[in-house]
């Protein structure tokens, strides 16, 4: 990547059936928006990466080390490394930017998508 790029430009992860991130990785850290399909469930899941976020759009209740919150647009979160976190769409999905240190290397296994227009702008 460049100095400038727009997320609709970037091609998507497709990080769980449901779930499209559309990132740019810097050399120390991942920053992603990530769109959300509605009622879904993204399983519980631990990483070694250090997570922020807020919610753009709609709304998700989180359980992150076993406290469980909803959140609607405005709202963040911090999901220290290593801690088991799980989410759970609102019936009209949500986008949320997530942040991760260090680089989230991983996503590269997964199935990348065409660019697209995702869920954020509107």
């Amino acid at each position: 990547m460049g100095t400038f790029t727009s997320f609709s430009s970037e091609r998507p992860y497709k990080i769980w059936a449901g779930a499209v991130a559309r990132a740019v990785h810097g050399d120390r850290i991942t920053m992603a928006v990530v769109d959300l399909e509605p009622d879904l469930l993204v399983p519980e899941h631990r990483h070694e990466n250090e997570q922020l976020g807020f919610v753009l759009r709609g709304g998700v209740a989180m359980v992150i080390g076993g406290e469980e919150k909803s959140l609607r647009a405005g709202d963040a979160y911090t999901i220290p490394s290593k801690v088991p976190h799980l989410a759970r769409s609102g019936p009209e999905g949500a986008t949320v930017v997530d942040v991760f240190a260090p680089v989230r290397a991983d996503w590269e296994k997964a199935e990348r998508l065409e660019p697209s227009k995702g869920g954020w702008p509107v």
